[in-house]
């Protein structure tokens, strides 16, 4: 009998740790990292190109302290580069970017794939070792960080200008450490546009 009481008690424990445990994880509604807003700013300390009446201006975020300022994590640590990017359309049409693709090149010729933002989470929670957490916390991580990429769905009017941040990742997903000669090339325009970025 004494056996009985013992097995029940340490159930009762096992449910009362399981249930703070699960009120501790929806409590936690906020998103996993804390994501500055988003603000277009004009963008300083770029590298401009232009080709077949678009002008495409950008920007490495080459240290740590800028990508923790805007995610409140190391984006570089986890092999992802974001390039501040601005496109002024100065042709008489819109251009659509179904067919537009981004590719980021550097001194030894390796491609740095261009990521979305969430996959730009997963490759963060990963790096930082991040695998128990509240899903809606991860979604709103994802909301965050998606407010402040290119936008690629909307055309992009004759006269106007866009910009936001384009994910790279390195080519062996290793930590971003100094890359040299770094080229972000768009093609998929009227003329390919190369843009040397340092």
């Amino acid at each position: 009998m004494q056996g009985i009481t013992k097995h029940r008690l340490e159930r009762f424990a096992a449910s009362c740790l399981l249930l703070a445990l699960f009120s501790l994880i929806q409590g936690c509604g906020g998103s996993l990292y804390k994501v500055k807003p988003r603000v277009d700013a004009p963008i300083t300390g770029s590298r401009e190109a232009s080709a077949g009446g678009f002008t495409v201006r950008a920007v490495p975020l080459l240290t740590d302290e800028e990508s923790q300022e805007l995610f409140e994590a190391n984006l570089l640590l986890a092999g992802l580069l974001p390039v501040r990017v601005e496109m002024s359309n100065e042709t008489g049409a819109q251009v659509e970017f179904k067919r537009v693709r981004f590719t980021l090149h550097d001194a030894a010729g390796r491609i740095w794939k261009m990521r979305t933002s969430k996959q730009a989470v997963s490759r963060i929670l990963s790096s930082d070792e991040v695998y128990l957490y509240n899903p809606n916390s991860r979604k709103k991580f994802e909301q965050e960080m998606g407010a402040h990429v290119f936008d690629l769905t909307t055309p992009l009017e004759a006269g106007q200008r866009r910009q936001g941040l384009i994910f790279f990742q390195t080519p062996k997903k290793e930590q971003v450490e100094s890359p040299r000669s770094l080229v972000l090339t768009i093609e998929g325009l009227p003329q390919p546009v190369a843009v040397t970025l340092n």
